[in-house]
């Protein structure tokens, strides 16, 4: 229980890092959200209409990264702070079911559940917060709420505008990513200070961890249900096992060192990990979203030749995803398994001949790049260094 005049919802320093019942279902419901990106992805037959679906996409994890920073900043164990993460697990509901809707130009149900969420989180802290007296805190939340008025704004001005609806949202989410970056420059208030971010523990590390293992678990769960739904032959099968191994290629190539990169650099250079980490896992939360809408594709029709568009799920999927981890660890560590990373040009290499193949070879070859960045020597180089302090340069 919080009582006036305390600061109980804030985080203790010394208070337990390890994610609570509650925050582990709240990811679980934002991984049916992702799946349901998947199947939609799969489902586009043109490229404006899957980079709709991706900024759909943006908008949902934004709502997992800036909610999971709430229970960073606050205790989840208090009331208010569950109340949030139920609200967001509302929200990520309405906003998984709204997908398709928004697919077929039915955009309100989306985003009145994105903007409520973040209006609602913001009301409840403020509130509280202003009853408690803790007015850093405060002005932190205030600041949140600020900017995601200003955007839902936006949001609800798309759904009221059929014609120019994704150039407006893409503007509103636009605003969302770079305001945060920009520390929630706000009038009266000023930027979240510096040390706010300082806070991160290992909670936060655990928190990123978790989501990432949870969404990788679509690429295998994708194409299940899809072959479910079909007959039961060979290739099929050989598809799904593909699915299988480049889920467990892609889950090693992320926990490699992930966790030290996440604690080590809070502890080196405070702040920059919980700064860096929503955008660079939102470039490898795309990754996981691409490469499970291809098995979907994939287990679905394995022979014949594979159109340009699938080629392009194939191969960018695990491709985006490896680049994001290598962003992740380059810009908290300053190094980055680049050699490693080029075991991806094999796929690339073959791209001008692969659209006469079978697409269940095509992800074969896939497979085997991932496989050679997973095994490859590193030539006596690690990945990142203790302490993560940046390279120095030759005298």
């Amino acid at each position: 229980m919080t009582t006036g005049g305390t600061t109980a919802l804030v985080r203790r320093p010394d208070g337990s890092t390890r994610a609570t019942l509650l925050e582990l279902l709240f990811d679980v419901v934002f991984v049916a959200a992702l799946a349901q990106t998947s199947k939609l992805l799969a489902d586009q037959e043109s490229w404006a209409s899957g980079a709709g679906v991706l900024l759909m996409l943006t908008a949902i994890w934004w709502t997992w990264s800036v909610t999971s920073t709430t229970t960073e900043f606050y205790d989840p164990q208090q009331r208010p702070i569950q109340a949030i993460l139920m609200v967001a697990m509302v929200g990520s509901v309405g906003m998984a079911a709204a997908l398709p809707m928004v697919t077929r130009a039915q955009a309100t149900a989306f985003a009145l559940a994105y903007v409520g969420t973040h209006v609602i989180r913001g009301i409840i802290l403020v509130s509280t917060l202003y009853r408690q007296r803790h007015r850093s805190a405060m002005a932190r939340a205030t600041r949140f709420l600020f900017w995601f008025l200003v955007s839902g704004v936006l949001w609800i001005a798309g759904v009221l505008s059929d014609a120019q609806r994704w150039w407006i949202w893409t503007t509103a989410i636009a605003i969302d990513l770079l305001s945060a970056a920009a520390r929630y420059p706000t009038p009266r208030l000023g930027r979240v200070p510096l040390d706010q971010y300082d806070r991160t523990t290992a909670h936060l590390g655990e928190r990123y961890q978790q989501f990432v293992i949870l969404a990788l678990g679509d690429i295998i769960l994708v194409p299940t249900l899809e072959l479910s739904r079909s007959e039961f032959d060979r290739l099929r099968i050989v598809a799904l096992l593909s699915a299988f191994a480049i889920m467990l290629l892609l889950w090693q190539i992320y926990v490699f060192r992930a966790g030290q990169l996440l604690e080590a650099a809070a502890a080196s250079v405070p702040g920059r990990s919980t700064r860096i980490a929503p955008y660079t896992h939102l470039v490898l939360l795309v990754g996981v979203a691409l490469t499970a809408a291809s098995f979907d594709l994939v287990v679905n029709r394995p022979t014949g030749t594979t159109p340009v568009r699938w080629l392009m799920l194939i191969i960018g999927g695990p491709l985006v995803f490896v680049l994001g981890r290598a962003l992740f660890a380059y810009l908290l560590s300053a190094r980055a398994p680049w050699r490693r990373v080029a075991s991806q040009l094999l796929p690339l290499l073959v791209l001008p001949w692969a659209g006469g193949w079978p697409p269940v070879l095509v992800t074969a070859i896939v497979a085997v790049a991932l496989a050679g960045h997973v095994l490859a020597p590193g030539a006596g180089e690690r990945e990142t260094t203790r302490g993560l302090s940046p390279r120095r340069r030759p005298g």
